[in-house]
């Protein structure tokens, strides 16, 4: 069938009116006018300033074309002025998320986009340089993400100009300088203020109970000093309070007690010191509460068993005094107490036992003393029970503590003596740590019935015997520490215990100060519950034999230590090829011949003894600092750091 001219004529045309029509819609689509050229240019100086863009975020914002439909992350108004610029480096791409990075700086252009509301450069990770401070003329701005990436400078005191802006986000990234007070005192309208992870220096300016509108306050992960402003109290809207991890110093105001829809209070790792004001208990709302590692004093107010919502409350690392109040026994909604390395004193009050949702209770590290209430037995839903490190003297564990549910049971040093109670047996207990006590008596065969454990701890004991066979049914664990007992006989028991992939598999062993035998052999070490330890410490056994090549076939290995073990025979040069190792300790045994280089060169090692041997020949040489008394008492060695060798 043939084609007409005129038909080919009609095609055309018909072709080149869509063609004409689609572009005036690219220029121009219903409702929208061509992207204004004051904007365009901005953002092609923004364009301009950046070097590097491997997931092209910005490949579309082509010049000749209409930046308010052409170009992505662009949204204009029905006037052609753009609204919305957002290329952030971690978004969701329908099915898939996509995490890009760009280099370059924020250019001054941008501060031209005089009817922005939406500005998110976040998370590309490598914008440097300062913020302009062209960005104060974004006088419609509501949204202002910069976050994690690598901008440095101070932030713009121009920003007191952003009168309507509710969000602004720095956090992550290397901004210095103090926070300037007339920037805070003029963001009437912000609702979430994100400043953590930077270089912040000076204190929080008193302006700051000006924004009364703000829900979110983070500024942590600075180096902020000064006392809390008392204005702070203002913040009557305020949700998330975070100003841990800083050098805060003074006391906390009274004027906390007014942040009444406050939910959760992070003030931890600072140096706050006094007392936790009684006001605390105007936080109706507060749901988390983390005041740890700083330098308070005093007692706790018994005003605190007033927080009706409270469910985390950790207070650990201080200097906190007194009794332990009897009304926290109230905060029927808590599920967490961290209260470990403080001066409590006194006893363990029997309201305690009203905290049914309690998962987690550490007072270790503590003056507490007298017996444990029995109304603890009640906290059916305790899964760590931490007393350790207290003058409590036990005498036996309580047998009520069989009936709860626990899987993490710490009594270091609570005074037990004794023999281990056989209830244990048939508990689900995953860390048992009933180290520096009076225990006493064998390692019970029953022992292989906990095969819930991970991490056993019977270490500064009494404890005697062989390691029972049975001791190979712990097929989850992976942690053990026993030094300092009298426990004997051969290793192989612990060594070639089962596993339960992928969990069993050794992390770290301390057996030291004991009376083990060895030797250690090759076929031991190569057993599946040793591939992955990272700390094998044998010291004081009188082990004998050699050092065995096979420790170089552990590959995550870290820590070793075997001194005084009565080890003979060469250091295996095979022992480099353990490429973790950080810690090589071969003290006091009577090792002979040359220190290999492979060992000593270790790319990690930071520490390395083998004084007190029968070593000889040049110390190879090596970057690792390490003092001339690591090489002492080996008549035959030589060089640096010992005396250089004698020419032959």
């Amino acid at each position: 069938m043939e084609t007409s001219v005129h038909d080919h004529n009609n095609i055309s045309f018909i072709l080149l009116f869509f063609f004409l029509l689609s572009l005036s819609f690219s220029i121009s689509p219903p409702g929208c006018e061509a992207c204004h050229a004051v904007d365009k240019q901005a953002l092609l100086g923004f364009k301009l300033s950046i070097t590097a863009d491997p997931s092209k975020l910005l490949e579309s914002w082509i010049p000749s074309t209409n930046c308010c439909n052409s170009w992505k992350g662009v949204s204009c108004n029905s006037a052609g002025r753009v609204v919305n610029v957002t290329r952030p480096g971690f978004a969701s791409d329908s099915d898939f998320i996509v995490d890009t990075f760009m280099n370059g700086t924020l250019s001054p252009s941008l501060g031209n986009l005089s009817f922005l509301q939406v500005l998110d450069l976040s998370n590309l990770k490598n914008l440097k340089g300062s913020i302009p401070l062209e960005f104060g003329k974004l006088s419609r701005l509501t949204v202002m993400f910069l976050d994690s990436n690598q901008l440095t400078g101070s932030i713009p005191v121009t920003f007191k100009h952003l009168s309507r802006l509710e969000r602004l986000f720095l956090n992550n990234n290397k901004i210095s300088g103090n926070i300037p007070s007339s920037v805070f005192g003029s963001l009437q309208s912000l609702t979430e203020l994100g400043l953590s992870g930077n270089r912040l220096v000076g204190s929080i300016p008193a302006t700051i109970g000006n924004l009364v509108f703000l829900t979110k306050l983070d500024i942590h992960g600075n180096i902020l000093s000064g006392s809390l402003p008392t204005t702070i109290g203002k913040l009557k809207n305020l949700k998330y309070l975070d100003l841990s991890e800083n050098q805060i110093t003074g006391s906390i105001p009274k004027s906390i007690g007014g942040l009444s829809s406050l939910l959760l209070l992070y003030l931890n790792q600072n140096q706050i010191t006094g007392s936790i004001p009684s006001s605390i208990s105007g936080l109706v709302s507060l749901q988390f509460c983390r005041i740890s590692e700083n330098k308070l004093t005093g007692s706790l107010p018994p005003s605190i068993g007033q927080l009706p919502n409270i469910q985390r409350l950790i207070l650990e690392n201080n200097k906190l005094t007194g009794k332990l109040p009897a009304t926290i026994g109230h905060l029927l909604t808590l599920t967490e107490i961290y209260f470990s390395n403080n001066r409590f004193t006194g006893k363990i009050p029997p309201s305690f036992g009203n905290l049914q949702n309690l998962q987690t209770l550490d007072l270790s590290r503590n003056r507490l003393s007298g017996e444990l209430p029995i109304q603890l037995v009640k906290l059916q839903n305790l899964q760590t029970l931490d007393l350790s490190f207290n003058p409590l003297e036990l005498i036996s564990i309580p047998k009520w503590i069989a009936k709860l549910k626990l899987f993490r049971l710490i009594l270091a040093k609570t005074g037990i003596r004794g023999s281990l109670p056989r209830w244990l047996s048939s508990t689900s207990i995953s860390t048992l740590d009933l180290s520096d006590n009076g225990l006493t008596g064998r390692l019970p065969p029953w022992i292989g019935n906990m095969t819930n454990l991970a991490l056993l701890n019977l270490s500064k004991n009494g404890f005697h015997s062989s390691i029972p066979v049975e001791f190979k049914n712990l097929r989850r664990l992976m942690d053990l520490d026993l030094h300092s007992n009298k426990f004997s006989g051969k290793l192989d028991t612990i060594f070639s215990k089962e596993t339960d992939d992928p969990l069993g598999h050794f992390n770290s062993i301390d057996l030291s100060d004991n009376t083990f035998i060895g030797p250690i052999t090759e076929s031991i070490l190569e057993t599946p519950a040793m591939n992955s330890i990272t700390s094998l410490v044998l010291s004081y056994n009188p082990l004998k034999g050699s050092i065995p090549k096979a420790l170089g076939k552990l590959s995550e290995l870290q820590v070793l230590k075997l001194v005084a073990n009565g080890l003979s025979g060469k250091i295996p040069v095979e022992l480099g090829d353990a490429t973790q190792l950080t810690t090589i300790l071969l003290s006091r045994n009577k090792l002979t011949g040359i220190i290999p280089g492979k060992v000593l060169n270790l790319e990690e090692l930071k520490e390395f003894d083998v004084s007190d041997n029968q070593l000889s020949g040049k110390i190879p040489p090596h970057k690792a600092r390490i003092p001339a008394s690591a090489f002492f008492d080996n008549p035959g060695l030589c060089g640096s750091p010992l005396p250089p060798c004698k020419r032959s």
